[in-house]
């Protein structure tokens, strides 16, 4: 589990396919690698990757061919920035929301325009994915926790001031960028409970 706030930008290292699937190296600039051990989560531009090996300047990380399909890591090339957070622990200040690194799909940058010193950025959810991004909701793009400022059907508005431009990957967002995208676990729990016992029904 992450905060959806970025403690560091790091790049990609190395990308080999492996029987099907990927392994990344990936190398993490500032970020503080003292406390991580093989088999610990850091969230990688919004996807929960396992660390497997611990080279000294990065991590290496398995990707599963359903990660491929939902993520744009499968877009990524060497040097291809990053952004990232190592999982919370209990003395975590909770300054976002809850993102679990379980990218749901791929959003589409719309377009993007200055307002004073912040940036509005408009974009575009798998139209399947609308019905959970609400305003003033909660969402996480490529791992950041961010505030949902207009929805108007499938498309939904940021605003992302300037710390937050220069502590992530977004300052390299232009129309046409694709990103990971995860819609606020709690909707997703809502939804299932609703269900009622009709959840325990296959189809």
């Amino acid at each position: 589990m992450f905060t959806g706030i970025i403690e560091a930008i790091g790049t990609v290292k190395t990308i080999e396919p492996c029987n099907g699937d990927l392994r990344l190296g990936i190398h993490t600039g500032k970020l503080d690698l003292s406390d991580v051990q093989i088999g610990d989560s850091i969230c990688t531009s919004g996807c929960c990757l396992t660390v497997v090996e611990l080279p000294g300047d990065g991590y290496v990380a398995d990707v599963s061919v359903e990660s491929l399909r939902l993520t744009t890591i499968g877009d990524w090339k060497t040097g291809t920035r990053v952004n990232l957070e190592k999982s919370l622990t209990p003395a975590t200040r909770m300054g976002g929301h809850m993102v679990s690194g379980h990218v749901d799909d791929r959003a589409e940058v719309l377009s993007r325009e200055a307002s004073a010193r912040a940036e509005i950025f408009w974009l575009r959810a798998p139209a399947r994915l609308a019905r959970y991004i609400a305003h003033k909701g909660s969402i996480s793009i490529d791992g950041i926790s961010l505030t949902v400022n207009e929805v108007r059907g499938a498309d939904f508005c940021l605003t992302i001031v300037p710390h937050t431009l220069e502590e992530s990957v977004m300052s390299n967002y232009q129309a046409g960028t694709r990103v990971n995208l995860e819609v606020d676990l709690i909707a997703r729990y809502l939804e299932r409970l609703q269900l009622g016992d009709a959840a325990a029904e296959a189809g």
